[in-house]
């Protein structure tokens, strides 16, 4: 792993958390990004000093993630207003994987745990904005990182540990008693937001209208896949809440999801629809404290020795309550499930993070676009029915719009939330209108809204690639193919949406 250079490191120190897990700078391991008023000012000077890389796409890559710190820290200082940075920071499950050996991942995960008190402290002196809204729908995920604090953790440091946790947990629930109930960053601040991070004008007007138009076009897609199954004469989605219920049990999932990934590697292989296929993804239960997220993948990093990727799967808890363990199972159903592998696995991001391995610089393997990143697992996803993936199930189809769906809604509510069109009701109820879930699913997804504002970057970064592939079959008639298109594009690393024309 080589050192970065100053300039590239600055705009790391401002990312800490993701840079280490995605881009596998263990550099940072065991510490926690400062994000005390004091240490966000100090980060924000540090940008931008020393020259930029000699290769044109590569200083530009770099001055749009310099942008969007500036934007993020400085501007909106959404350190201010939610938990997730502070949450991130915590985080203890980023020292799981395989690595490094075992006894040098504990020593970081010890000195990291020892860093709780002060993050805890920088977390609630920074935490001065923090809307009810954002604190209700975070109040869980805060609560659950206690999970991750290791039994076996020297005595003084977990109660250490666990006494700060509990003063976090005190603020954020404080907050969610009494905080503003508005969460919205405004028109202008959410445009500025996706723009920063994208290094493109954004226009949420003209995006609200893509999002309808796309989700016009999915629910005809979806009426014409019920066809498939004899269901033509039925409201399509009352078709796949029946067919969600067809799922595992709980002790069947894990053998689901390991079937359907070692499926979709094989088609994908078998496609050579990405450039790389090497590699090892294992399927597994997700880490305690990350147990919020029913399905994930932790790569093999680009920074990081040779080792397995883990596909994590979140069986429900056999305590729940049934109406909640049904719930939760019909996300694994055999309707879903198989849309779900491929996203995570291949040709979606574990195939990704076999190609930011080779990628040819410091900032294209460790400055990543989270909506080119999610975009691209997206893409994968409508890619595997274009090229026939299980072409004798429709099911696997239904799944794809279904999933589908559900992120071109998040499109719709965030911009509809955030610039003050549509309450966070408003917003649940549009879910349950125009995709397969409702009641608590339906409200869980539109309260995300609050916290994630850009929670729409899986449909418009998938949106932006279709595009630019219309354009590369025109420009390069015979010579395009979709080994060269996605070749050129992940050659980038995980590039801006801005910055994707470059591969023509």
């Amino acid at each position: 792993m080589t050192e970065l250079d100053s300039r590239l490191r600055a705009v790391c120190d401002l990312a800490v958390a993701n840079v280490r897990e995605m881009a596998g700078r263990h550099e940072y391991d065991g510490t926690i990004q400062d994000l005390s008023p004091e240490g966000v000012r100090a980060g924000l000077a540090a940008l931008g000093r020393g020259p930029l890389p000699g290769d044109p796409y590569d200083a530009a890559h770099l001055q749009i993630f310099e942008e969007s710190a500036g934007v993020r820290y400085g501007e909106l200082e959404l350190h201010r207003r939610s938990p997730m940075e502070h949450m991130e920071g915590l985080d203890l499950a980023c020292y799981d994987r395989e690595y490094a050996p075992e006894a040098e991942r504990a020593a970081a995960r010890r000195a990291h745990l020892s860093r709780w008190p002060e993050a805890v402290d920088n977390a609630i002196a920074a935490l001065d904005r923090l809307s009810a809204p954002v604190a209700t729908a975070l109040l869980g995920a805060v609560r659950g990182l206690s999970a991750g604090v290791p039994q076996d953790a020297d005595e003084s440091a977990r109660e250490a540990a666990l006494k700060a946790h509990a003063r976090l947990v005190e603020h954020i629930e404080e907050a969610a008693r009494s905080g503003s109930p508005d969460a919205s960053l405004g028109s202008a601040g959410l445009a500025r937001l996706m723009g920063a991070d994208e290094g493109l004008p954004v226009n949420l007007g003209r995006l609200a209208e893509r999002a309808d138009a796309e989700r016009d076009r999915l629910m005809a897609r979806l009426a014409e896949s019920c066809a498939k199954l004899g269901h033509g004469d039925r409201p399509p989605l009352e078709v796949c809440r029946e067919l969600v219920r067809d799922h595992p049990g709980i002790d069947g999932v894990l053998d689901a999801a390991r079937t359907g990934t070692e499926r979709a590697i094989a088609f994908t292989r078998e496609k050579d629809l990405v450039p790389y296929h090497d590699g090892e993804c294992l399927v597994g239960i997700a880490p305690e404290s990350r147990r919020w997220a029913m399905a994930m993948m932790s790569w093999a990093a680009p920074g990081e020795p040779e080792a397995p990727s883990w596909y994590h799967i979140t069986p429900p808890d056999p305590s729940w309550p049934e109406s909640e363990i049904e719930e939760w199972l019909e996300v694994f159903s055999a309707t879903t499930l198989p849309a779900i592998n491929v996203h995570e696995v291949a040709p979606g991001h574990f195939s990704h993070g076999r190609a930011l391995r080779h990628a040819p610089s410091d900032v294209r393997r460790t400055l990543m676009s989270l909506a080119f990143a999610e975009g691209w697992a997206h893409y994968a996803e409508e890619l595997c029915v274009e090229e026939g993936f299980a072409p004798d199930d429709a099911r696997f189809e239904i799944g794809v719009w279904l999933e589908a769906l559900i992120r071109v809604t998040r499109m719709a509510c965030a911009i509809g939330v955030h610039t003050g069109a549509m309450t966070v009701e408003e917003g649940a109820r549009r879910f349950e209108a125009d995709t397969h879930i409702a009641g608590p699913a339906a409200l869980s997804e539109a309260r995300r809204a609050t916290f994630d504002p850009t929670y729409g970057r899986y449909t418009w970064g998938k949106l932006e690639i279709l595009d630019l592939r219309e354009r590369a079959r025109a420009e390069w008639g015979a010579g395009f193919t979709l080994k060269r298109f996605h070749a050129a594009m992940l050659d980038l690393g995980s590039p801006p949406l801005g910055l994707l024309p470059r591969v023509l």
